[in-house]
Formats: structure tokens, C-alpha cells, sequence
């Protein structure tokens, strides 16, 4: 069935026959989203207000010197309640990253729990995210946030990857359907795309400049947005460069266009969490209080940067779980390839009439299991980060003596650290100096194969 294993399913009719490794990795991203669309329902003001009722969450969980603290935090609620669910989801697919450690065939009986027992595996998720919730508050929140950090960084470079190896996948399609068909009218078609993605660029790049940076001060945000500005000029220019078209006769403008386009949207990620408020002007700032900064706005988490990164996120997620790649060498990297060895079950089903998921594994997994749950661990983390906007939890609260005698320290507020514009730009350079090298490799080692 499509759907429970062996239990008998009443949407199997609905369900159209598929492969076990397809069916499988589009239900773990289902779990993913489920978690997603939960954390994003916590943050939500009105839900948010309402989980002070949970144990731990507020009164008694801020202790200092053993002293139990009584601090209105009703603002963070939902900051919390999203890393908890983070480090469920995170649990949850890095024990079954463990489970399936070197299983090399269907025949293996851990395949079975991997493509089936969809029941238990939601009832094991729902028990992580329960426990999650009644972990003590002081110092889980702080110390989660740099393996949000690390994490989302690594899955920040494999969307850099998937997004380069899709980049050439579409430009080698276009200029294959040219060279067999219509000539003039997929060259026209490319050469719009490639001018609508630089004119998109250009002008965010104008943006960023109005309103990221001053003509007095700001030097940081002008010297990132140069620097990738440059970066994206050098690429460009060697992506046409006569020697790197000969040894890549797919290689041009689109992949370049495309690859600028994400730079500068990482860029503009990276400018929202600068922690300067005269140079960034969608900076937001929450307090415990609601009187400490009643002159700044409370945090929103649908700002701009992370509507598009969930967007993102949401694309990526399903390019992993449904899509091998076209290159051998991504394929290889990500640890997925096309197995043939469910030709035959595929038939059978087929001829059979039935609508079912049937095994394409028993020669052979057609992806690595383990690697597949640690890139879902890693967007688990980075929808954390997106969801929270990178900011920096705060410290625990004083006892009530030292916030007696400094007052200011009374003040709990959510920041926005320096942290998160330095993975972020480092990613963004990581990404380009990845593409500049597939246009490069070639020349560099001529003796491999880069078809």
C-alpha cells in the first residue's frame, strides 16, 4: 500500500503506483512540513499568547543561584516553542539517520522500517515533540541556536549545490531543444530569462544600497554588497570566457544570471540581521516587558527575507526528495542515483492494474538513507533559523535582587547578532567560489570527465 506498509489503506485508490524510494522520501518531507506548518501556527500572536500555559514555559522556568524568577515573558513564547519543535523534527530524522546506517538493499529488514510503519513512525515524532516541550528552559534556548547556526549553514551550501546543478541542468536542456528544434525561439526565450534574472539583480543590488547603507557610516553593509557585486561581474565574465565555452559548450550567461540572483538574495538575508538600527531598517526588536524599547516595534517573523527563504526551503526540500540529478558528479555528491533494479516490480505493477508503491530497491537503496534524514535534520534547523529570523535568544533573567540594583538587566530582549550575517555572507561566497570552480574544473584537470 502507499501509504501504512501493510496495513490496508483506503487512499491507495487514489494513490498512483509509485516507487518505494520516491513514495518514502515524499512522506519523511511530509513529516518536515507537518513540523514546519506547527512551528509556523505557534508563532502566530494569538496562538503565541496561549502557550504560557505549557510546563516550563514561563512561571518557575527561569531560575538564577536557585532562586525562581517571575519575568513576563509571554514575548518569547513562540521563539521557544519553534526551537523545541526544531529539535523534535532534528530527534526525530537524526534517529532514523542512525537506524539506517550501511543499508545497502531493500533486503535489508531496516529498509522496512524505512518504507513503512508510517503509523508508529508519527506516533514516535509526536512523542519526541511532546518530551521537547517539557525540556527546562535555562540555557537549552541559547545553546540550540548555534547548532541551528552550523546547520542551517550546511544546509545553505546544499542549496547552493542543488541550485548550480539545476542551473546547468536548464540551460543544457534549452540549448538541446534548440539544437533539435525551434532554433530562434529557445535562444529568444533564454535570453529573456538570463535579461529578466540581471535586471531583477540590478535592481535589488540599488535597493540595498537606498536602503542598507547611509552616505555617512554603514561601512560593513557597503562593503558586503560591493564585494558580491564584484564577485558576481567576475563569474559572469568567465562564464562567456572563449576557453571555459570550449570546454563547456552548455555553460553561458543563464547559469550566471541565476547564480547572481540567489548572491544578492543572500546578501539582503544577511543585511536584514545586522544589528545596527540607523543601517538596517527592517531591524525588529522584542523585549520581555513591553515598556524596556516601547519605542520599537515588537519582531514580526513574516518579514520579507523569510517569506522568500521559506519559499526556498519548501523547494529544495522536495527537489531532494523526488529529483536525481542529471550529472553524475552531483548524483555522486548527494549520494542518490537512479537504481534500474525495480524495472521488473515496476512492470508487474503496470501490468497488474494495481496502484501501489512497489519495491525498485532489492538490488540495490537508489539513495543513502542515512544521508538522506541528515539533509532533512539540516533543513529542520534552517527553518528554525528562518522562523526565529537568526535572532540570538536572550540571557536568563536576573534574580530579583540584582535586577533591583541594575534595573537594566531586568530587560530580556531578542537580538539580532553579528553571527548571523557572517554564516549567511560566507555562504554566499562559499556558493559562488562552487560555481566559479565548475566553470574552471575543466581547465584545471583536463584529464577527468566533466560531461
Amino acid at each position: 500500500s502507499c501509504l501504512c506498509g501493510s496495513a490496508p489503506c483506503l487512499l491507495c485508490g487514489c494513490c498512483p503506483s509509485a516507487k518505494n524510494s520516491t513514495v518514502s522520501r515524499l512522506l519523511f518531507t511530509f513529516f518536515l512540513f507537518l513540523g514546519t506548518l506547527v512551528s509556523i501556527i505557534m508563532i502566530i500572536p494569538g496562538v503565541e499568547k496561549e502557550l504560557h500555559k505549557l510546563p516550563g514555559f514561563c512561571e518557575g522556568s527561569g531560575s538564577v543561584l536557585g532562586v525562581q524568577t517571575h519575568v513576563d515573558c509571554g514575548s518569547f513564547l513562540g521563539h521557544k516553542a519553534v526551537y523545541r519543535m526544531g529539535f523534535a523534527m532534528a530527534a526525530f530524522f537524526f534517529l532514523f539517520a542512525l537506524i539506517m546506517v550501511c543499508v545497502r538493499s531493500s533486503k535489508d529488514p531496516r529498509a522496512a522500517v524505512q518504507n513503512g510503519f508510517w503509523f508508529f513512525k508519527f506516533l514516535v515524532l509526536v512523542g519526541i515533540t511532546v518530551g521537547a516541550f517539557y525540556i527546562p528552559d535555562g540555557a537549552f534556548t541559547s545553546v540550540w541556536f548555534y547548532f541551528g547556526v552550523v546547520g542551517s549553514f550546511l544546509f545553505i551550501l546544499i542549496q547552493l549545490i542543488l541550485l548550480i546543478d539545476f542551473a546547468h541542468s536548464w540551460s543544457q536542456l534549452w540549448l538541446r531543444n534548440a539544437d533539435e528544434g525551434n532554433a530562434k525561439g529557445w535562444y529568444t526565450a533564454l535570453c529573456i530569462v538570463t535579461f529578466i534574472f540581471y535586471a531583477t539583480s540590478i535592481a535589488a543590488i540599488v535597493l540595498l544600497y537606498v536602503y542598507y547603507t547611509k552616505p555617512q557610516g554603514c561601512t560593513e553593509g557597503k562593503v558586503l554588497i560591493s564585494i558580491n557585486l564584484i564577485l558576481c561581474l567576475i563569474i559572469s565574465a568567465v562564464s562567456i570566457l572563449p576557453k571555459i565555452q570550449d570546454a563547456q559548450p552548455h555553460s553561458g550567461l543563464l547559469q550566471a544570471s541565476l547564480i547572481t540572483l540567489y548572491t544578492i538574495y543572500v546578501t539582503w538575508s544577511a543585511l536584514a540581521n545586522v544589528p545596527t538600527q540607523t543601517c538596517n531598517p527592517t531591524l525588529l526588536v522584542r523585549n520581555s516587558t513591553g515598556s524596556a524599547m516601547a519605542t520599537q516595534p515588537l519582531t514580526t517573523w513574516w518579514d520579507a527575507p523569510s517569506i522568500v527563504g521559506l519559499i526556498i526551503f519548501i523547494l529544495c526540500t522536495l527537489f531532494i526528495s523526488v529529483r536525481s540529478s542529471a550529472h553524475p558528479q552531483v548524483n555522486k555528491l548527494m549520494l542518490t542515483e537512479e537504481s534500474a533494479a525495480g524495472a521488473g516490480s515496476e512492470a508487474a505493477a503496470m501490468e497488474s492494474g494495481l496502484r501501489r508503491a512497489y519495491d525498485n530497491e532489492q538490488d540495490g537503496v537508489s539513495y543513502n538513507y542515512t544521508f538522506f534524514h541528515l539533509c532533512l535534520l539540516l533543513a529542520a534547523l534552517y527553518i528554525m533559523m528562518t522562523l526565529t529570523n537568526w535572532y540570538s535568544p536572550p540571557p536568563p533573567p536576573p534574580p530579583p535582587a540584582l535586577a533591583t540594583s541594575l534595573p537594566l538587566l531586568g530587560f530580556r530582549v531578542l537580538t539580532s547578532p553579528w553571527t548571523a550575517v557572517w554564516v549567511k555572507i560566507c555562504s554566499s561566497w562559499a556558493g559562488l567560489l562552487l560555481y566559479l570552480w565548475t566553470l574552471v574544473a575543466p581547465l584545471v584537470l583536463p584529464d577527468r570527465d566533466f560531461s
